[in-house]
């Protein structure tokens, strides 16, 4: 316990040195800035190429496909956007292991596809496959 000096009174001081704890803290806080960098850095791998494989056919799957207008179809046939939920719905009724596949022209906006890709999610499809070109 420290005692002040003045000679009359003789109490405890009751203040904290806190030198030691800012010295910790800085000391911490240095090591944080010098490791955080290093934990953020991804690995850069180098894939082998393989050819392409063509998926097996599947009894499971359904086709959403978009072109280039906008125009949506389920399974080949024109669906408006507004039924599309309601289609995906009874076909999911029909089949618990469906996997819808999305096929979009590349001019079909981003918009269009997170929609199209919204509507499946909230009628209840879990899988979702997109189709694309090599």
């Amino acid at each position: 316990m420290a005692f002040k000096n003045d000679s009359s009174d003789r109490e405890a001081m009751s203040e904290i040195n806190v030198t030691p704890l800012v010295d910790v803290m800085l000391v911490l806080l240095i090591v944080f800035i010098v490791t955080a960098p290093l934990l953020t850095q991804a690995v850069k791998v180098d894939l082998p190429k393989t050819e392409k494989a063509d998926p097996s056919p599947d009894k499971h799957t359904s086709t959403v496909s978009i072109d280039a207008l906008g125009k949506v179809t389920l399974n080949d046939q024109p669906q408006a956007m507004a039924a599309l939920e309601q289609s995906l719905r009874s076909l999911l009724a029909a089949d618990p292991e469906l996997i819808v596949q999305f096929q979009a022209d590349k001019a079909v906006a981003y918009g269009t596809v997170a929609e199209a890709m919204a509507i499946a999610h909230k009628a209840g499809i879990q899988k979702l496959a997109f189709i694309t070109r090599e």
